[in-house]
């Protein structure tokens, strides 16, 4: 918005609408006092009513204003002026304002006495304190000419909450105190259904069923379900994420207003970055129901070259191996100071829900990524996924090189080179050999020395130094980065992207609420359709309805395998390379660059055959037994430990296997050893005699003999 010095700076505005709002009008600031601007425009005096019934039609706040101060002059009183005298002088305020006449409401000071609220608003009993107003001037020096002052354009109260409106969270509608109960599982579970789309009349269905539970069924309950679903629609549909103009200033605004699910927020300055930690009461409970010692994954660095900062986030995986967002962090500093402090702040949260929270692991999918604070704060082993490496290449070889034989020919050798870090070839050497081989191949060669010339060799010292995670894991990550991705690259968003405020909004309404119900639908066994598209919304757990009689290898030299189709058996897809993470697949998901289920498939089929490379987080954990095994020396105190972490983690192992293969956990609770436990001791000190310290041992003494009267009372107390 520019600045200007004087209002002899501005243009008069005269918009070609009948009725015209502030939308319409291009605004300037002018500086009031040292540290206060207003927004200025000059338009013609004789459209000034227009411009009133325009501001007073918005559909996000429709509202009334009312003259709150008013002042004229005569022609010619004035013998010296300045630019910005009045002829007439005019304090439009919103009528829902500037009092707050509802609960901890009250009077301006200012005002001595309460004006008629008669016809003010379209609610004349409810004034909310709203602080929108605009001064409009009748120039003394261009009487055909007004100038208007707006001193606050959004609808809100002090406090800085929308007051009244659609957009208002308290105004479902009149009556509040005669609806009947609503739970907040019942309102998530409406929200979540308008979001997903569904239709009106099943959401109207399960909303009565669900406020039933608490009111019974009957006719006045299901009247006022039909109001507040409608209603709820309404509010939904007109929700924006503009809380203000300036994004800065609207995250700032919903973090007052969210404090709940905020667990940690640092506002941009010379010194520090902009850092937006958000975790929902909801999410903070599957934290803590399903991390507990499980594993902890990370998405980062998502929408680095779309957003106007990237997001972070933290997945637990739910007792179907489902990935549930757990936490969301909004930063473009990844120091290690900025990281430490927010899984410092997440950490404390947890723990003072549950002290003895604590996961198994941490899972990475950037090479570049600190772990440190990751050891410090969670104290525990850090793995590595390369599902991003493996996505990126893929992506780009099918997008630059034409040629299918030479696709398949070039992610095979991309994935040799991955594989050197435990056959012991030279990784150097494999990568200059690929790059003469294939130098043919400009489009691809020119991305590849650009991006991952530079850092493969970080890439590969992290996946030989770190565990790595498994493919199963690979496909959980990938699955909720294609949903997120889904639903934050929308074309009719695009223009939102570079606003925080924005982002937050889709994160913690629709993402969430589809997150929502689909642990609902599992948990419940309502929504089946909802269900199953959540039960296969991973590569991994389509794969596993593919039976292996559908897998047919090549049989001179296994090139190939073929797996038929289950939708059509007269069709089926060509799998090249198989055995390997690196294989390719011919179907359409797989040719739009991402992990697809027969891949999965063919690799599971393979896992046992010797003519196949093994998976690369099997040779990485077989390389930490060896590591293990070769450390010790005879007769040693490391040989000691290392012997108990090898005992501890083949019962780990063995109970998971045991687990897995038993057809329910009571077979296995037979099976526990009988634990004995002793007798509580007392948990509360005896109150020792007056004068008397716990240290100093008591004398014995005899209880003094009771009078008959304090007999009587004490009978008279029981009965």
């Amino acid at each position: 918005m520019e600045t200007v010095d004087s209002i002899l700076d501005l243009v008069v505005q005269n918009p070609p609408n009948e009725e015209f709002s502030s939308a319409d009008i291009t605004w300037s600031k002018i500086q009031k006092d040292k540290d206060q601007t207003d927004d200025v425009a000059l338009i013609p005096y004789k459209r000034v009513e227009e411009f009133i019934k325009g501001e007073c039609s918005k559909v996000e706040c429709p509202t009334r204003f009312h003259i709150e101060r008013g002042r004229k002059r005569p022609k010619g009183s004035l013998k010296s002026y300045q630019s910005d005298e009045y002829l007439e002088y005019r304090l439009y305020w919103c009528s829902f304002g500037p009092e707050n006449y509802g609960e901890g409401g009250g009077i301006l000071p200012s005002r001595r006495y309460r004006l008629n609220t008669r016809n003010r608003a379209a609610r004349p009993q409810s004034m909310r304190g709203c602080t929108c107003n605009f001064v409009v001037k009748r120039l003394y020096a261009r009487p055909s000419v007004a100038l208007i002052i707006y001193n606050q354009r959004s609808h809100v109260n002090k406090s800085g909450f929308i007051c009244h409106g659609p957009l208002d969270g308290d105004a479902i509608g009149p009556r509040a105190k005669t609806v009947p109960y609503i739970c907040n599982e019942t309102q998530q579970q409406t929200m979540s259904m308008i979001y997903l789309g569904i239709p009106e009349e099943n959401i109207l269905e399960k909303h009565i069923e669900g406020v039933a539970r608490y009111c019974g069924s009957n006719k006045e309950v299901k009247s006022f379900a039909s109001q507040y679903v409608q209603k709820l629609e309404m509010i939904i549909k007109r929700t924006t994420h503009e809380l203000d103009r300036d994004d800065q200033s609207s995250i700032r605004l919903w973090v007052d207003r969210n404090k709940k699910s905020v667990f940690f927020y640092q506002d941009s300055s010379d010194t520090d970055s902009f850092v937006l930690g958000i975790q929902t009461e909801w999410q903070l409970q599957q934290m803590i129901r399903f991390g507990h010692q499980g594993l902890l994954a990370a998405d980062s660095i998502f929408g680095i070259s779309k957003l106007k900062y990237p997001l972070y986030t933290l997945l637990v995986f739910d007792s179907n191996q489902h990935g549930l967002p757990v936490a969301w962090v909004i930063t473009r500093s990844f120091s290690k100071h900025d990281v430490y402090k927010w899984m410092r702040a997440l950490y404390d949260r947890i723990h003072s829900m549950d002290s003895s929270w604590k996961i198994s692991g941490f899972v990475i999918d950037d090479a570049a990524a600190e772990i440190d604070p990751i050891r410090d704060v969670f104290c525990c082993p850090v793995l590595f996924c390369a599902w991003r490496v493996r996505r990126a290449w893929h992506r780009n070889i099918i997008k630059k090189c034409c040629n299918i034989e030479v696709q398949r020919e070039m992610f095979k050798r991309l994935g040799q080179i991955m594989y050197s870090v435990w056959s012991g070839a030279d990784s150097v050497d494999a990568m200059e050999e690929f790059v003469q081989d294939f130098v043919d191949q400009t489009a691809f060669m020119k991305y590849f020395k650009a991006c991952w010339v530079p850092k493969i060799e970080m890439w590969l010292a992290a996946m030989k130094s770190l565990p790595l995670a498994s493919q199963e894991a690979c496909g959980v990550i990938e699955g909720y980065h294609m949903r997120l991705k889904l639903k934050l690259f929308d074309d009719s968003q695009l223009g939102a992207l570079q606003r925080v405020d924005w982002l937050v909004h889709i994160l913690t309404t629709e993402l969430h609420s589809i997150y929502w119900l689909d642990r609902y639908a599992d948990d419940s066994g309502l929504f089946q359709t909802v269900k199953e598209e959540y039960m296969l919304s991973t590569s991994w757990h389509r794969a596993l309805l593919i039976p292996d009689n559908a897998v047919n290898f090549d049989e001179k030299d296994h090139l190939f395998a073929k797996v038929v189709s289950q939708k059509d058996s007269t069709r089926s897809h060509v799998v090249w390379n198989p055995g390997s993470e690196f294989a390719l697949c011919d179907c359409e998901w797989s040719m739009k660059g991402n992990l697809c289920k027969h891949v999965i498939k063919v690799n599971m089929v393979c896992r046992n055959s010797s003519k196949n490379e093994l998976p690369m987080s099997f040779q990485s954990f077989r390389q930490i037994l060896n590591t293990l095994w070769k450390k010790p020396q005879d007769d040693s105190f490391e040989l000691d430990q290392s012997m108990a972490w090898c005992t501890q983690l083949h019962e780990k192992i063995q109970g998971l296997v045991e687990l897995d293969s038993s057809n329910g956990i009571g077979s296995l609770v037979g099976t526990l050893p009988v634990k004995w436990v002793c007798k509580r001791s007392r948990t509360v000190a005896a109150k020792p005699p007056n004068g008397q310290s716990l240290l100093a041992p008591c004398s014995k003494r005899l209880p003094a003999p009771c009078s008959r009267s304090a007999k009587r009372r004490k009978r008279k107390k029981v009965s």
